[in-house]
């Protein structure tokens, strides 16, 4: 049986690729392949669970219009699918002067991109989050929290249904592309179709290069680390914490996040990870570090961010430092609070030059189409970036925007 359309990743956004292309082609035969014995095993399963409202990102970017459509699609999706998830909202919070002037330009910047947020002042910052010292902040009531391993789940109940299939223990080993279409060789397995779509994530250049394309870019991972409050200080905040992003990092900085199911943790950290897909702190793999360590662009990069990346190597590995992150905004917290919780890691592509890729990356065959870089926060965009790539393979008028309601199940 030759397939219309395989999507090699069971992650968040190659199950919404799958649904978009049934959504829009009703009957067709599409299929989804997942190495892992289990769906959103990785970057999915592993992320602070926020339902992102996009204020962080430059207005009229691609990131910014995805993220404020995936926010909204994101609910919506949950409602028609009987998906807890909760509107708790965030405060951005400024703990310096340096940092009041950037909070109000995020402020500005999220008026351009149409998102409603509120000037907080110490005062009721304090009767809003009694436990958090700053001197001013910004409250984002649209950002939500949800289990997106769930959010996964549902998507892959809804490409079953419509009589897509979902294969996990499917690692792709082996690419083929014809004239006329595409062969792919699972280790059980083979498949034919005629069009691919790779959202391979952690394995996203490796997977191009079996598509026959060798990629100008290197995945490389970052571990974000976290910590977790014990039970009994669950109650300490009931919004999401931010501190005031610094532009010159490409990462959110040490948060505070209560989570769908009651809990609250503390971070990520950003530190260079020695394995793609090792979770403990001492998880090597040898492959890895040899792919980003021949890699030209690495050692750019690494070079241009070696004072931030050993600053927070020795908060990854003295307790104290990755607190102090913490205690800005929230002072209380002690080093016993933090307990142990299951990192995540983030596939960062890396051109040759040495940048980090901010946007999409997408490297296209004629049947081939590979999403190289699927930037944060790819989880709360999900939705739109998956129907932004069926319209592509598709051949239609690209667009972001999602139906504004689906009846409930």
């Amino acid at each position: 049986m030759t397939y219309d359309y395989l999507v090699i990743g069971g992650g968040i956004v190659g199950l919404s690729t799958a649904l978009h292309l049934l959504r829009e082609r009703p009957g067709s035969r599409v299929a989804v392949l997942e190495k892992e014995r289990t769906l959103a095993a990785h970057q999915t399963g592993h992320n602070s669970g926020v339902i992102h409202a996009g204020i962080y990102y430059a207005p009229g970017s691609l990131k910014a219009t995805l993220c404020r459509a995936g926010e909204a699609a994101t609910k919506a999706f949950c409602d028609a699918h009987d998906i807890p998830y909760r509107t708790i909202g965030k405060l951005v919070v400024a703990t310096t002067g340096a940092e009041i002037t950037r909070l109000h330009r995020l402020g500005e910047r999220a008026g351009v991109n149409g998102i409603a947020v509120e000037a907080v002042d110490r005062g009721r910052l304090r009767d809003l989050e009694p436990h958090v010292t700053g001197l001013a902040a910004l409250l984002v009531r649209a950002t939500g929290i949800v289990d997106y391993r769930t959010v996964a789940r549902a998507m892959a109940a809804e490409v079953r249904a419509a009589g897509g299939e979902v294969l996990t223990a499917a690692e792709v080993v082996a690419v083929r592309e014809r004239a006329d279409a595409v062969d792919v060789d699972t280790p059980g397995r083979g498949f034919r179709a005629r069009r691919l779509v790779a959202c391979a994530g952690l394995q996203a250049d490796r997977v191009l290069r079996l598509g026959g394309v060798e990629p100008d870019f290197r995945i490389v991972p970052f571990r974000g680390e976290y910590y977790e409050l014990p039970p009994e200080r669950a109650g300490l905040v009931s919004h999401l914490i931010y501190p005031v992003p610094d532009p010159a990092l490409p990462f959110l900085g040490v948060h505070l996040s209560p989570t769908i199911d009651g809990r609250i943790t503390v971070g990520p950290n950003a530190v260079l990870g020695l394995a793609r897909e090792g979770y403990p702190k001492t998880a090597v793999s040898l492959r890895d570090v040899a792919d980003f360590a021949r890699f030209p662009g690495m050692w750019r990069f690494a070079r241009a961010n070696l004072r931030t990346g050993l600053a927070e190597a020795v908060r990854s590995v003295v307790k104290t430092g990755y607190l102090a992150q913490a205690r800005r905004y929230c002072p209380s917290l002690t080093a016993a609070d933090l307990r142990p919780h299951v990192a995540g890691i983030r596939a960062q592509a890396i051109m040759r030059d040495g940048t980090p890729a901010e946007d999409f990356l997408l490297r296209e065959t004629p049947r081939q189409l590979h999403v190289a870089n699927a930037p944060s926060p790819a989880a709360t965009s999900a939705l739109p970036i998956g129907r932004m790539i069926a319209a592509r393979v598709l051949g239609e008028r690209q667009t972001t925007e999602e139906p504004k309601s689906r009846p409930r199940r």
